[in-house]
């Protein structure tokens, strides 16, 4: 259960990450370390999370204090919504390996389907006079993906993917690869869990990563605090009694029964966490088994679409995007 193998590369991917995303720079540098300390070994960044730079000083930190080598690390980072096009892909791809002072990433991800006009000065998308994000409304996705397959090659990426794509956006793809997407990372968790998508991946033996598999406890007060959005559904996981009560008869946390579902599945999982006690917790769920019945348990509380809470529309304007990928996020807003 502690690792995958991909696609065409076979490499092993743990199926155990850190998610940094909403991690500070000044907090993420000694979580990293500290993680690394208790044996993490999977570590998942993204340029928009703005932390690349600190994660890469910790891994080299760790690296020349003699703690470890970096082929013993799977770090995953993302091409971001303001560079999704052909021509940027080299550009982002070597600024992030700068920042993360490494030669090569394991994974690389194209972060979303959509994308943004981005501000040469600040690396950030545009936004218009009525406060909408500048849409790049010719995002090609093929053309996209023949430059991390040239990147792939050229040794600066192991493992290409994808995350927050639809069944169709990825077909494409898939149909055009010379170099097929090993791995698709989205929101997965007990309130939602992509039945179908997952369905799909398993038939073109792409790999799902969870984001968000504890549901993200601590975003409500990101949007709200960065974007002024409150989404409307926040459940609480961690509290629900079919979990609490499996929690209390193996000996473990909600989270360490809800991380343990998702990777009986054969899902990879980056909770993140910046508590020390937490990252601890977070490794400990490969020792016991749930049962059949208790995993039938945990698959009915599936709420599929209704159990979404990522849905990109803190991006002002985005659901307008040809390339959205949630059609019935969409319908909900007509």
């Amino acid at each position: 259960m502690k690792f995958v193998k991909l696609s065409q590369t076979n490499d092993a991917m743990p199926t155990l990450g850190l998610g940094t995303w909403q991690a500070e720079p000044s907090v993420v540098k000694s979580t990293v370390y500290a993680a690394l300390e208790l044996g993490y070994r999977h570590i998942d960044t993204a340029f928009n999370y703005n932390n690349e730079e600190a994660i890469g000083s910790a891994i080299t930190k760790w690296i020349d204090d003699g703690r470890g080598t970096r082929s013993e690390l799977f770090i995953t980072t993302k091409l971001p919504h303001i560079a999704n096009r052909a021509s940027d892909v080299e550009k982002f791809l070597n600024l992030q390996l700068k920042r993360l002072q490494m030669t090569y990433v394991d994974l690389y991800l194209i972060h979303v389907p959509f994308g943004f006009h981005c501000d040469p000065e600040t690396l950030t998308p545009k936004v218009n006079e009525e406060g909408n994000y500048e849409l790049d409304m010719d995002t090609d996705h093929v053309a996209t993906w023949k430059k991390l397959e040239e990147c792939q090659k050229s040794g600066l990426i192991r493992n290409i993917g994808l995350s927050n794509f639809n069944e169709e956006q990825i077909e494409k793809i898939v149909k055009h690869a010379t170099f097929k997407p090993q791995v698709l990372q989205v929101e997965l968790h007990a309130y939602f869990q992509q039945i179908e998508l997952r369905k799909f991946c398993e038939k073109h033996n792409i790999i799902l990563t969870a984001y968000a598999p504890l549901g993200s406890p601590g975003a409500k007060n990101h949007f709200v605090t960065k974007y002024k959005y409150s989404p409307s559904t926040f459940p609480d996981l961690l509290s629900l009694p079919d979990v609490t009560t499996l929690a209390k008869k193996y000996g473990k946390t909600p989270a360490q029964i809800l991380l343990h579902f998702l990777v009986r599945q054969n899902i990879v999982v980056i909770p993140k966490s910046t508590n020390l006690e937490r990252l601890k917790e977070n490794m400990d769920f490969y020792d016991f088994e749930l049962t059949t019945d208790e995993m039938d348990t945990l698959i009915r509380l599936d709420k599929g679409e209704n159990g979404r809470i990522f849905n990109f529309l803190f991006w002002k304007g985005v659901e307008f995007h040809p390339e959205y990928p949630f059609e019935s996020v969409k319908q909900k807003l007509l």
